[in-house]
């Protein structure tokens, strides 16, 4: 069976040097906190540092090795943020370059071409995760012809791998494809399921307020997988009006990333492109959902709460032995100084609540 992965983009390093070092101040320390023989990672690697990997076959094989000493393994490679994920400011520079640029098709291949040297011998395939083309304005008709011309180019390139690498674009509240439904009718005629399909971020699953069985349902009606699910929360506000909680969620309201944040009300859904421009523009009828992955053992103090409630029902719908799981909690620094933990132990004991979730699916 797979191992569980945690995500490395929660990491700040740029550069092999710095990717390998991660190694043994975290990794190696998570899995021994652990007790476990093997430790699944899900690979970040800047866009630098998986082109400089994808030409030096003889460093893809040193990281192979320097993975396998220590007990470590990769299975999938999160490809969403390109480079910078950890400047002090990044919001929507995380969705560029777009599926328009041949700079994110090249960066994909190159993900691909270090994937298949890291596999280990026994995985039945390889994921890496992708932005869901590009946030949604601005978008064109021949921005979606050019999108679809690289996706396929990336497509072939894929098909051209010596192990089975499959792509898995990741739906997110305030991109093109914002929601399953519409990765799902952008994606289904357009691709070929057996190299590409949908990466089931719970916590954006949760932010937009949809039923994840019947999210799950579709995907698999469409012809398409689930090749990969990031097992993450969001944060929840029952009553936005509550003084109490608008203070509590006042401290989640940090410069480096974007928290989209979508209110319920009625059968619609309001929605905000951040955190602070909820405070100003949703009216609070409602309850609120903010992306801002919460970890998910430590569920914030009343009156706010997280949704690992939506990750349990997401597991339970998923066909059995189909997705890669990966925890994504890449906020640790980012979280108000009262609900930080040191960093390791923060993982492993994510990692074992995660584990039990799976365990219990």
């Amino acid at each position: 069976m797979t191992p569980l992965s945690y995500c490395t983009n929660v990491h700040p390093a740029e550069d092999l040097h710095g990717v390998l070092g991660q190694l043994d101040s975290y990794a190696l320390p998570v899995r021994e906190r652990l007790g476990a023989d093997r430790l699944g990672l899900g690979l970040w690697l800047a866009a630098d540092v998986a082109s400089a990997l994808a030409a030096d076959p003889a460093e893809r094989k040193r990281l192979r090795a320097e993975l396998d000493a220590r007990g470590l393994e990769v299975v999938t490679l999160n490809a969403f943020p390109y480079g910078g994920f950890h400047d002090p400011v990044v919001k929507q520079k995380v969705y560029r370059p777009r599926w328009t640029d041949r700079a994110r098709a090249e960066y994909t291949l190159n993900c691909a071409t270090v994937l298949s040297g890291l596999l280990p011998d026994d995985a039945a395939f390889g994921s890496i995760s992708t932005l869901p083309l590009g946030w949604r304005e601005p978008w064109t008709p021949e921005d979606d012809t050019a999108a679809q011309r690289l996706l396929d180019e990336v497509t072939a390139g894929l098909r051209a791998q010596d192990r089975t690498i499959r792509l898995a674009v990741e739906p997110e509240p305030g991109c093109i494809l914002d929601t399953v439904h519409d990765a799902v009718t952008w994606l289904a005629g357009r691709v070929d399921p057996a190299h590409v399909g949908l990466c089931l971020d719970t916590c954006h699953l949760a932010v937009s307020f949809a039923d994840p069985a019947g999210a799950v349902a579709e995907i698999t009606a469409a012809g398409l997988d689930v090749v990969k699910v990031q097992m993450s929360a969001a944060l929840h506000v029952p009553d936005p009006r509550d003084p109490a909680a608008r203070e509590a969620l006042a401290a989640f309201d940090e410069p480096r990333y974007l928290h989209q944040t979508r209110e319920s009300s009625g059968g619609d859904v309001r929605k905000a492109d951040d955190l602070g421009e909820a405070f100003a523009d949703l009216p609070g009828e409602g309850p609120w959902r903010v992306h801002f992955h919460v970890p998910l053992h430590a569920t914030p103090a009343a009156p706010l709460s997280s949704t690992t409630e939506v990750l349990s029902q997401a597991l339970a719908a998923l066909p059995p032995e189909q997705a890669h799981l990966e925890v994504e909690t890449y906020t640790w620094t980012v979280l108000p100084e009262a609900h930080r933990q040191d960093l390791i132990g923060g993982i492993a004991a994510e990692l074992s609540f995660a584990a039990g979730l799976v365990a219990s699916k």
